[in-house]
């Protein structure tokens, strides 16, 4: 985060750099950096707030982040040619949610439960199969 606003400061207030092809690529980069960082706090923060099931991992979050990156970016672009309407805002989002939405459900789909200790068999114990040589004795002691 800081080395996206700091780079932006330095090259919009300190060296003054005229928007050439690299400069411009420079900005671009600098912003999503910018962005980037500033999501992340921001996506850890609502993740931590509204929890799923399963929780959301680590590198879930910083992708989210990056979404918000690219979306900035995507937006600064559009702005260049004068194509950034509301409807090109919105529709961007909408199609950035649905791509993080389908991932999610992705990722909650391979999720498998943890065990239980119960359902876990004793440390020594016998299970008979068919074809066991010698079967352990059946307790024979009334209930």
């Amino acid at each position: 985060m800081l080395v996206g606003w700091g780079g932006l400061v330095l090259m919009i207030f300190v060296f003054v750099v005229p928007p050439l092809v690299w400069a411009r690529w420079g900005f671009f980069a600098l912003w999503f950096i910018a962005l980037a960082g500033t999501a992340l706090p921001v996506f850890y923060f609502l993740n931590l707030r509204f929890p799923s099931e399963p929780p959301v991992e680590p590198h879930a979050v910083v992708r989210q982040a990056m979404w918000a990156g690219v979306y900035g970016a995507t937006l600064a672009w559009l702005q260049l040619g004068h194509l950034a309407t509301l409807w090109v805002w919105i529709g961007l989002a909408a199609g950035l949610v649905a791509i993080e939405s389908v991932i999610r459900s992705r990722e909650r789909a391979h999720w498998t439960p943890p065990t239980d200790a119960e359902e876990e068999p004793e440390p020594g114990a016998h299970f008979i199969s068919p074809g066991d040589p010698d079967p352990p004795e059946a307790d024979e002691s009334p209930k």
